[in-house]
């Protein structure tokens, strides 16, 4: 896998925020999931990198990125991940984001439009209620409390290897708690969304089923039959890769081969 200039930091609206880049061709942005970072995508990195230039980004208080003083809000990181994009220098980017990066990867899209080519969100909703209930009242329980009982696992020794500062756990996962118990709803700003754009969940994730189908939806998908020529498929995709869950889909080859299969498409004309 060829890599360019991986490991560097940029200082972006206060933050010193870390990314990598790898590979060649047009610019793929991977945003990873809740106290996660770059080695999230390890394997999914890898495989996309032989076809475009990934920028794998660590959001604020994660990963290599230190903690500032500000809340974790996913519209602040949308514009963290904007400014990052201009910064180096590109019109647009292909966007891929999981879990809490999903949503990220949402955000960036709302409130700038114009720099997202092709978007894809994996295992996160457009709604909180598009979680399952159970997984987000476990979700919203994280604090200082819940994450010392983790300390010594491998999602803490991941954070600790990297962290500028490892003391911060307790604190992002209070941050975390505080991000999450809010109750959003972003349909008519999807409804709205011009890129195309391709959901995929695991039929065995924390998100609904029926939400994802709710949310392919209001992308313009699942309207209509197709027709023999195949004139009335939307812009949006859904995948729903069998057998897989929210904890194991960034290593599922079905993640893989969907993911690329829909870069590799022609960009569509507009509907």
């Amino acid at each position: 896998m060829a890599t360019l200039n991986a490991g560097k930091y940029v200082s972006i609206n206060g933050l010193n925020m870390y990314y990598e880049v790898h590979g060649v061709g047009k610019p793929l942005v991977l945003l990873h999931g809740a106290f996660g970072g770059v080695a999230m995508f390890e394997q999914l990195l890898q495989q996309l990198a032989e076809k475009q230039q990934v920028i794998a980004v660590e959001l604020q208080a994660h990963g290599h990125t230190a903690d500032i003083d500000r809340p974790l809000s996913l519209e602040v990181m949308a514009d963290d991940v904007a400014a990052l994009l201009k910064h180096l220098g590109f019109a647009n980017a292909d966007i891929l984001g999981y879990s809490l990066g999903g949503s990220v990867a949402l955000q960036t899209v709302i409130r700038h439009p114009e720099l997202v080519r092709k978007l894809m969100v994996v295992s996160a909703p457009c709604k909180s209620d598009g979680w399952y209930t159970e997984r987000l009242t476990v979700m919203r329980s994280m604090n200082a409390e819940v994450a010392k009982t983790w300390i010594g696992s491998p999602m803490h020794q991941a954070y600790v290897n990297v962290a500028p500062n490892p003391g911060n756990w307790t604190t992002l996962a209070t941050k975390i708690g505080q991000l999450l118990g809010q109750d959003y709803d972003w349909s008519k700003d999807v409804a709205a969304i011009k890129s195309p754009t391709m959901i995929v969940i695991g039929d065995a994730d924390s998100i609904r089923t029926a939400h994802a189908v709710e949310f392919f939806e209001l992308l313009g998908g699942g309207k209509m039959d197709a027709g023999k020529d195949g004139s009335g498929i939307s812009n949006a995709r859904l995948s729903i890769l069998p057998a897989t869950t929210h904890y194991n889909i960034l290593l599922s080859p079905m993640l893989a081969s969907s993911v690329a299969a829909f870069l590799d498409a022609p960009m569509p004309e507009a509907k």
